[in-house]
């Protein structure tokens, strides 16, 4: 089976998984992807907003771990099994996403904002960084592009809305992938 294949078969077979939030986890990925569209992201952002939270699906039993307070480390478990795939300008946003909400929790508006499973899941993930950790964040080469992901992340929670299908998204996984 193919990549392509195999993410289309993942958002399917996933379409129930819930992790907090209102929406499934394949509904959040979408959404968040077609925000990305909806702003004419490029198509290295768009795709890496759809697959964002990729590792959810890896993870054996993701509500668990929320049951139990515990961070699955999503974005890194999502990271290592895509960059197999994809370039670094699809996977490094998504392996920021965690460090981005982290980063941008520093302004007391955007913490404010956050659902109730981000604030949750921040705690889980080292909580607000430090002047010195934002610094450091704030050169990576993909930190832009990171930012971008988790605020289409933060917005693509909206409960029953019309969403595209994971299929329709076909050709922008196709076009990111490695050659």
């Amino acid at each position: 089976m193919n990549v392509i294949n195999k993410i289309i078969k993942d958002f399917n077979n996933n379409c129930t998984l819930y992790i907090g939030e209102k929406v499934t986890i394949a509904e959040h990925m979408i959404q968040a992807a077609m925000l990305a569209e909806r702003d004419n992201s490029p198509s290295s952002v768009i795709c890496a907003s759809l697959l964002h939270d990729y590792g959810h699906f890896i993870i054996d039993d993701p509500d668990k771990l929320v049951k139990k307070s515990l961070d699955g480390k999503h974005e890194d478990i999502g990271y290592k099994f895509l960059k197999q795939y994809f370039p670094k300008k699809v996977t490094e946003p998504i392996k920021l996403h965690v460090q981005a909400k982290r980063f941008l929790c520093r302004e007391k508006k955007y913490y404010s904002e956050l659902s109730k499973a981000s604030k949750v899941s921040l705690k889980l993930q080292g909580g607000i960084m430090n002047d010195s950790e934002a610094k450091k964040f704030s050169y990576n080469e993909f930190f832009k592009e990171a930012l971008q992901v988790r605020k289409y992340d933060d917005d693509g929670k909206i409960p029953d809305i019309k969403l595209k299908n994971i299929e329709d998204f076909t050709s922008i996984i196709s076009e990111n992938l490695i050659n």
